[in-house]
């Protein structure tokens, strides 16, 4: 038991942790925690669109796609060029004494790997995950989202992925409250 406590404590810390790439930005701003669950939900979302895949397997894949940084912090691209975190170990040091814990770890490496239907489409809802932020952000008026859209974009691998991810920059961020507004004249 005190394993598992553990590891949802280690879990619980990924609220605290930030993700460093807003401050090259210079706008927003949100929690490993937080993208992880905007990540999971979208996953959710392409799991149902994809009727052939894992779908638990898909929300697994996004619910731990970044569990490593809770040992190894968010490293945004610049950092990456010069400091090398070892996400793998951290991920099997944070495992290891967990009863299901090789699944856990397996599951991270079939993410990495990037091979699977589950895996190219938990990498396609972390990155629609921050292509709904810098559309939100573009919507407030910031310019910085406007040049980094397309490269974020670019790394998507499916063809769902691309399709959400073009009706995302067509629908602006607060269309669904406007639609519901109507809702308001009892």
């Amino acid at each position: 038991m005190k394993a598992l406590i553990n590891l949802l404590f280690e879990a619980r810390i990924l609220k605290e942790i930030p993700r460093s790439g807003f401050h090259f930005l210079g706008s927003g701003g949100e929690s490993v925690a937080e993208h992880a669950y905007m990540t999971t939900f979208i996953g959710c979302v392409l799991a149902h669109m994809q009727p052939d895949v894992d779908q638990l397997k898909l929300l697994q894949m996004c619910l731990i796609h970044d569990l490593s940084e809770a040992r190894c912090g968010d490293l945004n691209y610049v950092q990456k060029k010069y400091v090398v975190a070892d996400e793998g170990k951290a991920m099997a040091d944070l495992t290891k004494n967990v009863p299901f814990g090789g699944i856990i770890e397996g599951l991270f490496e079939e993410f990495r790997a990037g091979e699977t239907l589950e895996a190219q489409l938990a990498h396609d809802a972390d990155q629609l995950s921050l292509v709904l932020e810098l559309k939100a952000l573009r919507d407030l008026g910031y310019d910085g989202p406007e040049s980094w859209l397309p490269h974020v974009i670019a790394r998507l691998k499916t063809r769902i992925g691309e399709d959400l991810a073009r009706q995302v920059l067509k629908t602006a961020s607060d269309a669904w409250w406007f639609e519901e507004k109507d809702c308001d004249k009892s």
